[in-house]
């Protein structure tokens, strides 16, 4: 009998199965389409003569497991899902565990895991990051569902996880819904971080005028600092890609400036807005995508809008170190922003998630493992209850010493009209943070000049409304005024 069931072989459930078999664990593997069974089994034995028996049927499929059974489901979020479960849950019984690995919108899940209650069926839903390559050699797992489910799925995803030095990169997240949730904002960071990156990118190229492969250069040797990563990495290389199909050129330089997404961006922002939670560089990047999808209207545009005639003169060396710093400026705002949302939801939901544990398995496998991710674990490590990683000691210092380049990209970047808005958005999000008092009471005077919203004095306790002018009225009871108020 098998130890564990993938069902669904598109490219991320087959590499995790074969992933699984190549840590040694039996694997049963079916899906909707009979020839992505086939080509698993034959990808298992090339690989290795792994321990894989692909089933076309969906009763034989859960009939060769071994008991409790443990079936991790890899399809195409939302419809799929349902239809699936559907399927095979008219097989499996009480005690068995049925896990979804894909992109879901995390209430989805809770509503799953309510629907499977009664039949006794352990609903998991686990967040995989790493894309093709982390799903065949170790991803990032972010599991949330019962404990006792996680603690049979534990022996199998302890190994199938990627490794670094403090640890396989998997822990339980908490509660169903949980695990969706960490690895959609896991998402949102990663939009911000990519955003970021790009406007670097368009800096140093049209503001510094650098080659390809100076610009290869310089993110390589940025590779060998603080701001170590996967996607620092990959950026790097993709500078040195010449035209596979034209041999002219570069890849890069051919890509249509189009960004796509999956949605996991937009429900990040959605429920950083649902939590009151400030999200700006990760929504300013969801937005960079939306703008670079009106290809059509920006080349209409470009012949009606005028930015600076000319570039201001710059010292290309000071201006690579600055860039250099901005980028890791706002890139600590951006992961800040994603840490205190997972904290939000947290708090919220009484799923008691720990936030340094969730940095800690984004180390491996995943697309936003970093090396100043070790600094966020101890930061959390350091104190459970930080109100924001802008105030731990060490990440202050950090962006304390950096700011003044930080502002000198943005200011260029303003001048010579080259958009910047994570970046920017970052630095003003960096610039409220540090205040303690904002211009939130002048909105608030209109506010309550306009609604009788009421508002809060700086000199005594107590809520108060003002008559403004001879329109406003006295109407008493002040706690009315408020009723509704988020």
């Amino acid at each position: 009998m098998a130890d564990v069931g993938l069902y669904g072989l598109a490219v991320m459930g087959q590499n995790f199965a074969l992933n699984m078999a190549d840590k040694g664990f039996s694997v049963s593997v079916c899906n909707r389409s009979p020839d992505k069974v086939d080509a698993t089994v034959a990808r298992a034995k090339v690989e290795g003569d792994l321990p894989l028996k692909g089933y076309k049927d969906a009763k034989e499929f859960i009939e060769s497991l071994s008991k409790p059974r443990k079936v991790i489901m890899l399809v195409q979020a939302g419809a799929p899902v349902d239809s699936t479960i559907k399927v095979l849950s008219e097989f499996l019984e009480a005690g068995d565990v049925l896990v979804d690995g894909g992109n879901e919108w995390f209430p989805n899940t809770i509503r799953r895991a309510q629907e499977l209650e009664p039949k006794g069926i352990h609903f998991v839903g686990m967040g995989i990051s790493g894309g093709e390559e982390g799903a065949r050699n170790g991803p990032s797992l972010m599991p949330g569902g019962p404990k006792e489910a996680f603690e049979l799925l534990k022996p199998i995803l302890v190994k199938a996880a990627a490794q670094v030095d403090d640890g396989p990169c998997v822990t339980y997240i908490g509660p169903v819904g949980s695990g969706n949730y960490v690895k959609m904002v896991h998402n949102g960071i990663e939009y911000g971080d990519m955003q970021l990156i790009a406007e670097a990118y368009d800096i140093l190229k049209h503001i510094a005028g650098m080659t390809n492969d100076e610009l290869a250069a310089t993110f390589a040797s940025w590779n060998q600092t603080e701001l170590q990563s996967f996607l620092i990495e990959i950026t790097a290389i993709i500078f040195t890609k010449k035209d596979d199909l034209t041999s002219e050129g570069y890849v890069v330089d051919k890509v249509l400036d189009k960004t796509g997404m999956k949605g996991t961006g937009r429900w990040t922002v959605q429920e950083a807005a649902e939590r009151s939670t400030p999200a700006p560089t990760m929504a300013c990047a969801l937005d960079a995508r939306y703008l670079s999808a009106r290809k059509d209207e920006r080349i209409a545009a470009s012949s009606i809008l005028n930015g600076p005639a000319e570039f201001p003169k710059v010292d290309r060396g000071q201006l690579v170190g600055d860039v250099m710093a901005a980028l890791y400026c706002a890139k600590i705002c951006s992961y800040a922003q994603g840490m205190n949302l997972i904290k939000a939801a947290s708090e919220h939901n009484n799923w008691n998630i720990d936030l340094g544990e969730c940095s800690r398995i984004w180390k491996g496998g995943c697309i936003i493992r970093a090396a100043f991710l070790s600094n966020i674990k101890s930061a959390y490590d350091k104190n459970g209850q930080l109100a924001n990683l802008l105030v731990d000691p060490d990440f202050a210092a950090s962006l304390n010493s950096r700011q003044n380049a930080w502002r000198r990209v943005v200011s260029l970047c303003v001048a010579s009209g080259v958009a910047c808005p994570s970046m920017s958005a970052s630095l003003s999000y960096f610039d409220y943070y540090r205040r303690g008092s904002l211009p939130a009471n002048l909105v608030q005077a209109q506010r309550d000049f306009f609604g009788g919203h009421t508002y809060e004095r700086t000199d005594r306790p107590g809520t108060f409304h003002c008559l403004w002018d001879d329109s406003h009225k006295d109407i008493g009871d002040l706690a009315s005024r408020i009723a509704g108020n988020l």
